[in-house]
């Protein structure tokens, strides 16, 4: 294939921002994020071991509010210690609530920049 005839990569938009997103637990195999970003797509975002019970992922996302939760081992799970702001789910639990400012600091409609959002969990 010639350089010319390389496949591109799609970049970001570029109002979009990286977002880090961690978690602890100390016995999970497997943890994923699900959210209003993905659809709620239980395995759709995995997020990479860390060592030691630290998971993280990092998402591009355009500013905007997107609520989220965690899966691990398959299992929904509250995010705990409780992030600045959650709603309630039609399901008992409780979503955490992630806002995506642009470069300004301005909340849009649906918006946080790059941000990192941290969350652990004991193990039970």
């Amino acid at each position: 294939m010639s350089a010319k005839q390389s496949a591109k990569i799609p970049k970001p938009a570029s109002s979009s921002h990286c977002v880090r997103v961690e978690f602890n637990h100390p016995c999970a195999s497997e943890v994923c994020i699900a959210g209003s970003f993905n659809d709620w797509h239980l395995r759709a975002t995995p997020m990479i071991s860390l060592g030691d019970g630290k998971w993280a992922k990092e998402l591009v996302l355009p500013p905007g509010r997107y609520e989220y939760r965690f899966v691990v081992d398959g299992q929904w799970v509250d995010n705990a210690p409780a992030p600045k702001e959650t709603v309630p789910n039609p399901f008992g639990g409780l979503n955490a609530v992630l806002v995506v400012t642009d470069s300004t600091g301005k909340r849009e409609p649906s918006s946080p920049s790059k941000a990192k959002v941290s969350s652990s969990r004991k193990a039970t």
